[in-house]
């Protein structure tokens, strides 16, 4: 009688998978909103109904008065899809200095109050445009100077730590097309001049490719500062026709400068891999710049855009 086979040890049980600490959603620009109010912009309820059905979880405000100011009614109609929170949106021209302090915090109290009342943690601060973003006119010179560099950083850092005492919430400044803040050069000036404390990136992948960045050698080069990423891409034949024409942003968006995913630059897949790297809690929103739109458009896109993002881990 032959000895039975040693019986050999069961593998190992497999490592479930890490869930990711990328949270996707999306925005009102998605749905090529601009706007508290413009005839040509899709009603905020469609846009409500239309982002929880295309899959996403988290929104941001958008414009501030185009979905309800009142946090008890707009906690009920997101909450009724399924829907959070996850940043307001705020413009300012803090390189002007503290003459327009004032200005700003009015704009910013209300925004960031209306955030944290909806349990937000984020509030997204975007530099103001040089030249008009529909008209082209030109508003002040494209190049900072020394003062208003300093004016910037300072006041920016300010807004930090009033956003932060007043309302709970980490400011996330976002490098913009037609801003001051715009290519590799200026934006890791700002990052060189600030706090890590008080001020973090919001990295729009395609303001940073329109103005000729590399956004996986950002976040590689700054991962401690990368707060907020808004998943974008750019056509680059597009860009080539704005850049020789010296299109402003707004005629940029209305040829079709911004494009669904995956058929422009970055690709997303390693920009989402290097963030996944930094192994941080990161909102990744998508916001494919569309003003103006067919109000069928952005649906079918937004459905199209989730399922690649679930093929690339998020």
């Amino acid at each position: 009688m032959t000895n039975p086979s040693p019986r050999r040890p069961a593998p190992p049980p497999s490592a479930s998978p890490q869930p990711s600490r990328i949270r996707v959603g999306s925005a009102p620009d998605s749905w090529g909103v601009w706007f508290p109010d413009d005839p040509r912009q899709v009603p905020w309820q469609r846009f409500l109904d239309e982002v929880a059905g295309a899959g996403y979880g988290w929104i941001e405000l958008g414009p501030y008065g185009y979905l309800p100011t009142d946090p008890g009614l707009l906690a009920e109609e997101t909450g009724s899809r399924g829907l959070r929170v996850s940043a307001a949106t705020v413009f300012t021209g803090l390189h002007h200095g503290p003459a327009g302090w004032e200005r700003t915090w009015a704009h910013v109290a209300e925004n960031a109050a209306l955030a944290q009342a909806m349990g937000a943690e984020h509030l997204v601060v975007i530099p103001s445009f040089w030249r008009d973003d529909r008209t082209g006119e030109v508003l002040e010179d494209r190049t900072l100077t020394a003062e208003q560099w300093r004016q910037l950083t300072g006041l920016t850092e300010r807004l930090g730590h009033e956003v932060r005492e007043r309302y709970g919430l980490r400011i996330v400044v976002h490098p913009h097309a037609d801003t001051h803040l715009d290519t590799e050069e200026n934006v890791t000036r700002f990052l060189d001049a600030t706090d890590p404390d008080l001020v973090a990136l919001c990295l729009d992948t395609g303001h940073y490719a329109y103005c000729g960045g590399d956004s996986v050698k950002l976040i590689e080069t700054y991962g401690e500062r990368i707060g907020y990423l808004h998943l974008k891409q750019v056509d680059p034949a597009v860009l080539a026709r704005v850049v020789a024409e010296e299109l402003p942003f707004g005629p940029a968006v209305a040829q079709g400068v911004m494009c669904e995913p995956p058929a422009g630059v970055p690709a997303l897949e390693p920009v989402l891999d290097a963030a996944r790297a930094l192994d941080v809690d990161l909102f990744a929103i998508v916001e494919q710049d569309m003003y103006p739109c067919e109000p069928d458009a952005p649906y079918p896109i937004a459905e199209r855009t989730r399922r690649f993002l679930r093929s690339c881990g998020v």
